[in-house]
């Protein structure tokens, strides 16, 4: 099993182009996986073989998600600067209905979603442009359209536009600052409760590290204690490598769309690498 997982952020609208511009590479890159003869299948498959229940064929498999749950990974929105953008649901509908559902019948976005509603508004003032994109109505529809899935991407991210220190002493700005079981409860925890209590009675089982940050208490201690007791099943950093047998369940790699990669070739280059290995 060497699966790469791939992940795309909506709010990345830096001009219409493949390296500034999530979308239109999430669109492209939908092409050239199916063009490389690899199958899209969901995180949970991943994970479910990881943890011995399920045995699925992962042999030349990619796994897609995107971070943050802007609206932007669900409707087509008109961007001040840069115009219309096709949503990452939409790009998907829009690939089944020219390729057909056996091109890729297992078709799915693992999206990691901010759960605190307030810390969400403060968002889409600070780092948008306050027109109310950060909001939660389109879960539920996401979730039942079975090309989407709702995950827990933290309370708040420990964004760095909320008020510093926030509750139990937390710094903003780093979740490597979620180093004690008061701050993981609250980080961790309370969006489980909360995603699962909006999406019920499904609850979300994937976990997803805010900026990519990692630290040992919660993927060596918190996590494998209070992870399965609240309901996860795994947690995804990055780290661009494949995910194989013996990867780290609390600590899942993934590689990032303008970071990792920032050109159809390079994503080429990087998905070849992995199915030729899970070939061998």
């Amino acid at each position: 099993m060497q699966v790469p997982i791939l992940t795309y952020h909506g709010v990345n609208v830096a001009g219409n182009e493949y390296a500034g511009n999530d979308h239109v590479a999430f669109a492209a890159d939908l092409e050239l996986i199916h063009a490389l003869g690899l199958r899209i299948v969901p995180a949970q498959w991943l994970v479910d073989n990881l943890l011995g229940r399920a045995g699925h064929d992962l042999r030349r498999c990619v796994v897609l998600t995107c971070d943050d749950g802007s609206n932007f990974d669900y409707y087509d929105l008109d961007h001040p600067e840069h115009g219309s953008q096709r949503s990452f649901f939409n790009a998907l509908l829009d690939f089944r209905r020219r390729h057909g559902r056996a091109a890729q019948p297992d078709l799915h976005l693992t999206a990691f979603v901010i759960a605190d509603p307030q810390a969400r508004a403060r968002m889409d003032v600070s780092c948008l442009v306050g027109r109310n994109w950060m909001q939660q109505e389109w879960w539920r529809a996401a979730q039942a359209s079975g090309l989407i899935g709702i995950e827990n991407h933290s309370w708040d991210h420990n964004h760095p536009c909320l008020d510093s220190p926030g509750p139990h002493g937390l710094a903003r700005g780093d979740f490597h600052a979620v180093a004690s079981e008061e701050q993981a409860e609250f980080e961790i925890t309370q969006a489980q409760e909360y995603i699962a209590a909006q999406m019920a009675p499904r609850q979300p089982r994937l976990f997803c590290y805010p900026f990519g940050h990692v630290n040992d208490f919660l993927s060596r201690d918190w996590l494998p204690r209070r992870g399965p007791e609240v309901g996860l099943d795994a947690a995804f950093g990055d780290g661009a490598t494949p995910v194989n047998a013996d990867s780290d369940r609390w600590n899942l790699p993934r590689y990032i769309c303008g970071w990792h990669w920032r050109s159809p070739e390079q994503l080429r280059d990087t998905l070849l690498a992995a199915a030729d290995v899970a070939a061998a």
